[in-house]
């Protein structure tokens, strides 16, 4: 008692070497009153964001991080979109029968595919298309030498010379996913996530997705998101058992350097994860990858109603939490009190 710390503020003092002085020996904190004295508080410190994000950030902000940006693939995909219609009008090429469902008055027609609980196989079928058009109407070809497939190999097949001169086809690039997925037994919600950090690495790190890089690229994006997204993660060695040719080390390196270019942000809102699963179905109407629709049974009405009633139920148990941490003045009636004992 009766201890007074001056202290002074300087550029180079930090608010936590100052509670560590402020403590006794045995770790015990002083009860004394600090006392600032007016000096010259030093240059002006940024706010933290303006620090993170800088100017040309906010003019273009980034898909993969905020839910109002459009994404990536789907703007690549409307080019072809817009020549294939153009084309088939010029050529007055008919559309042909009619092969999607619509549903009437007495009969509503419903995919298998939600938002919380996605078609696997549509899934990996429109993320798949997203990745052909990020290959076939890319910018450049800008690349880093640790998703080089040259320099990297994922098989001990020898590359050919003018491998990066032949863009995949959408069916190779699926077979390849296909297999990943199926071998560690993968959800449909972590190709979602794949897609995220794909186009997240594209944009942090200002490289393009090419014929020479696109597979370790992919791999990549992968290995980490069945990481973060699935409880039971699939480790760096299983990965070596599904391609066999390929060591632990170049995993794990390859692993290391895709966090390092996403500056270790792995975070996915959920905004995020939604505004890329309803680009995907876009995607997939705009390229006839319709989802298999089937007409609404009675069971399945009900299992839709058991399951709209249990979020009902669960939304309302959160307000009722809610209400006790905090409740305002218009609720105080009819709240029972405890009475108090005196001793």
């Amino acid at each position: 008692m009766g201890n007074t710390v001056t202290c002074c503020v300087s550029p180079d003092a930090s608010p936590k070497a100052g509670r560590d002085r402020a403590v006794t020996e045995r770790g015990e904190p002083y009860q004394a009153q600090v006392e600032l004295q007016e000096t010259d508080p030093g240059p002006h410190l940024q706010h933290i964001s303006d620090r993170e994000f800088p100017v040309d950030f906010h003019d273009e902000p980034n898909p993969s991080d905020h839910p109002q940006a459009s994404t990536i693939f789907l703007s690549k995909s409307q080019t072809d979109v817009r020549e294939k219609r153009k084309s088939n009008h010029i050529n007055h090429v008919s559309p042909g029968q009619l092969t999607k469902k619509y549903s009437s008055c007495s009969t509503i027609f419903l995919d298998d595919s939600t938002v919380s609980q996605p078609n696997l196989r549509s899934t990996i079928k429109c993320v798949t298309l997203a990745i052909y058009y990020h290959i076939k109407n890319r910018d450049s070809d800008r690349s880093l030498e640790i998703f080089d497939e040259k320099l990297h190999p994922l098989t001990r097949e020898e590359v050919a010379d003018d491998y990066c001169k032949h863009d995949p086809d959408h069916k190779h690039i699926y077979r390849f996913v296909r297999t990943l997925f199926s071998a560690a037994q993968l959800t449909a919600e972590c190709a979602i996530v794949t897609l995220v950090y794909l186009e997240r690495l594209l944009t942090y790190a200002e490289i393009d997705i090419c014929p020479t890089n696109w597979k370790r690229i992919v791999l990549g994006a992968i290995l980490l998101a069945s990481k973060v997204w699935d409880d039971q993660a699939v480790w760096n060695v299983d990965y070596c058992q599904i391609l066999k040719d390929i060591t632990v080390e170049d995993m794990n390196e390859m692993e290391r350097h895709f966090l390092e270019l996403l500056q270790f942000n792995i975070n996915v809102p959920a905004s995020v994860y939604a505004k890329y699963y309803f680009d995907l179905r876009s995607l997939a109407d705009d390229n006839n990858l319709s989802f298999l629709l089937e007409p609404l049974s009675k069971e399945r009405a009900q299992k839709l109603e058991a399951i709209s009633r249990l979020c009902e139920d669960k939304y309302k148990d959160l307000s009722k939490a809610a209400m006790r941490r905090s409740i305002s003045a218009d609720n105080l009636v009819g709240i029972r009190r405890s009475n108090a004992i005196i001793s």
